[in-house]
């Protein structure tokens, strides 16, 4: 009887919650942790929690396509796993591959144009993931409707250390000149990356931490983070749309303080320089409360100086 209640309630707030959303983020990136604390908590083998985080992995594709979500990467091996035992570790290789080929085999895949690729170093994989992750990117080449990056073999600083060295390389060949060192040459010598920026990450199983996870797409966007309690498969829709929400408030408070500093370098400003500045503050004056605008003696309707 509870358990009913309790999942009639939880699909209540999850309706809620996704008319209070006004869209969702471009780019989600996904830690999935606690997959071995929730088969340990079960009594299980550490490989079964692993088999049921990959059935949450499998939910939230379908999550993402239907919100608009167009890019999901998730963290399914890291370089540090690398350290696990050879048993859990080969495990882990198998479960990877199978899903790498169930997912280029699925029909909803493909009518759905969803585009699946490796992020990392994968040459460090065995042979037969590494087929795998050849065989899902060559049968879903050029599709467009979903970016699925699997993080496999990665490790954030040792990408950018890579693509330091690079440059550094080139500099020193003379075919680089410094001045021509800037975040566009950067981002093109990470080899193995995702197409855009990173709005949001989530983390589950109650760590705070982002670990290393896409420095330079998630840190250099000042990406919103939303940390959970919920082991992997234990994340439910109502937890990723408590992500998005946590993602468009993050979006809405830049708003509002990109919106005030305008505001008071408008108010330092004299005649032969308020044409411009009206014309930007026009533009943020929906991020700004009414108060707000009274104090700098702005016309709210006509989004110029008040006689």
């Amino acid at each position: 009887m509870l358990g009913g209640l309790r999942r009639t309630g939880v699909r209540v707030y999850e309706q809620l919650l996704e008319r209070e959303l006004e869209g969702a983020p471009d780019h989600v990136a996904v830690i999935q942790d606690g997959n071995r604390r929730y088969a340990e908590a079960r009594g299980e083998e550490r490989t079964a929690g692993h088999r049921a985080g990959a059935e949450t992995t499998e939910a939230m594709l379908r999550w993402c396509r239907d919100l608009g979500v167009e890019e999901l990467t998730l963290y399914a091996f890291s370089t540090e796993n690398f350290e696990r035992p050879p048993e859990e570790r080969e495990a882990l290789f198998d479960l990877i591959e199978s899903k790498l080929r169930d997912f280029a085999d699925r029909e909803e895949v493909h009518e759905n144009a969803v585009r699946i690729r490796a992020v990392g170093e994968t040459e460090r994989l065995p042979e037969r993931v590494q087929d795998a992750v050849a065989d899902a990117d060559r049968r879903t080449h050029g599709y467009d409707g979903l970016y699925l990056n699997v993080a496999l073999a990665y490790g954030g600083r040792a990408q950018l250390l890579n693509a330091a060295r690079s440059v550094a390389r080139d500099i020193h060949a003379g075919t680089l000149a410094p001045a021509d060192v800037d975040a566009a040459e950067l981002d093109r010598r990470l080899t193995t990356r995702p197409s855009r920026a990173v709005d949001l990450i989530i983390r589950t199983g109650g760590a705070e931490r982002t670990s290393n996870f896409l420095p330079w797409h998630a840190n250099g966007n000042e990406a919103a983070v939303f940390f959970c309690t919920p082991y992997w498969p234990e994340f439910r829709r109502v937890d990723f749309l408590r992500a998005i929400r946590t993602y468009e408030a993050r979006q809405e408070s830049w708003r509002r303080t990109r919106a005030r500093r305008a505001l008071a370098l408008v108010s330092t400003l004299r005649d032969a320089e308020l044409s411009e500045a009206w014309g930007v503050l026009g533009r943020l004056h929906g991020s700004l409360r009414e108060e707000e605008l009274a104090e700098a003696d702005v016309d709210t309707a006509a989004g110029e100086p008040a006689d």
